[in-house]
C-alpha cells in the first residue's frame, strides 16, 4: 500500500523541477495526478512519464494566474477522478533585482504567479475538497468512533504550498520573491485557521537553493557564470544542493496520512541553510 493510495491530487508547476518530482511521487505512492503547467508540453511529458510506470495522470495545460483556468483544472481532477483531496502549489518564478532596478511588470509577474495563483487554485480546490468531507462523514456515520477520528485528511483534504527560505528571511536582488514567498507563509497560516474545521489542512514548504531550472535561470539574471553560482549556493552545513526529490519527499509527509496533526506548518528544506 502506497501512502497516497486513493488519493486525488494537483500538483501545479509540475512540468519541471519540484513540481514534476512530487508529481511523480506521489503517483508513485498511488495517487492519481493531474499534472498542471503553462508548458502544455512539458506536462504532458511528465505525465507520460508517470502513465509509462503503470500509474495514472493528466495533463493540463494552464495559466494559473488565471481564475478560469484555475477553475477549469479543478474540475478537470474531479471530472476525471471523482474528486479532489490534495493540491500542491509548485508554480513559481523569479526575478532578481532590487526595489529600484525591478521593473513594474516583472513585481506583477512574480506576485502573480507566486502568490495570486495560491490563492486561485485554493479559491477553487478547497470547495471541493469541503464538499468530500461532508459527504465522507456522512457515510462514515455508522462506523465507529476511533476509525473515524484517524481518517481526518480522507475526510477532507492537504494543501502544501511551497514557499521558499526567502520568504522567512531577506536575500539580496530579490525584493519580489522575498516578498512573495513571505506573503506564501503567511497566506499558509491563514488558510490553515479558516479550513482546518473542514478538515483541510494547509503546511508550507520552504526549500532552500534546490538544483532546478530556475535556479539556474538565477544565474543567468545575475550575470554569473552558472557553475560559480551554484557552488556558492551549495554552501551550507550539510555542502550540496537539494534536489527536487529532496523537496519532493517533504511535501509526501505533509500531505499524507503521517502528519494528520499537522497544519499552518512551515517546514524548511534547505540543509541547513537558515541554520
Amino acid at each position: 500500500m502506497g501512502a497516497m493510495d486513493g488519493r486525488r491530487a494537483i500538483v501545479t508547476g509540475a512540468a519541471s523541477g519540484i513540481g514534476r518530482a512530487t508529481a511523480h511521487l506521489l503517483a508513485r505512492e498511488g495517487a492519481r495526478v493531474l499534472v498542471v503547467d503553462l508548458d502544455g508540453d512539458g506536462a504532458e511529458a511528465v505525465a507520460h512519464e508517470i502513465r509509462a510506470k503503470g500509474r495514472e495522470a493528466i495533463a493540463v495545460r494552464a495559466d494559473v494566474t488565471r481564475d478560469a483556468d484555475c477553475r477549469a483544472a479543478v474540475d478537470q481532477a474531479v471530472e476525471a477522478f471523482g474528486g479532489l483531496d490534495t493540491l500542491v502549489n509548485c508554480a513559481g518564478v523569479i526575478r532578481r533585482a532590487n526595489a529600484v532596478d525591478l521593473a513594474e511588470a516583472d513585481w506583477d509577474l512574480v506576485m502573480a504567479v507566486n502568490v495570486k495563483s495560491v490563492y486561485l487554485m485554493a479559491h477553487h480546490a478547497v470547495p471541493v475538497m469541503a464538499g468530500s468531507a461532508m459527504a465522507e462523514s456522512a457515510s462514515a456515520a455508522t462506523d465507529d468512533r476511533g476509525r473515524r477520528a484517524s481518517d481526518g485528511q480522507r475526510r477532507g483534504g492537504a494543501i502544501v504550498n511551497i514557499g521558499s527560505g526567502w520568504g522567512l528571511k531577506g536575500g539580496p536582488d530579490a525584493v519580489a520573491y522575498c516578498a512573495s514567498k513571505g506573503a506564501v507563509v503567511n497566506m499558509t497560516r491563514a488558510m490553515a485557521i479558516d479550513h482546518g474545521p473542514q478538515g483541510i489542512r494547509v503546511n508550507c514548504v520552504c526549500p532552500g537553493d534546490t538544483d532546478t531550472p530556475m535556479l539556474r535561470a538565477e544565474a543567468r539574471q545575475l550575470g554569473a557564470d552558472e557553475a560559480a553560482f551554484l557552488a556558492e549556493s551549495a554552501e551550507r552545513p550539510l555542502a550540496r544542493l537539494g534536489t527536487p526529490d529532496d523537496v519532493a519527499q517533504a511535501i509526501l509527509y505533509l500531505v499524507s496520512d503521517a502528519s494528520s496533526w499537522v497544519t499552518g506548518t512551515t517546514l524548511v528544506v534547505d540543509g541547513g541553510g537558515i541554520a
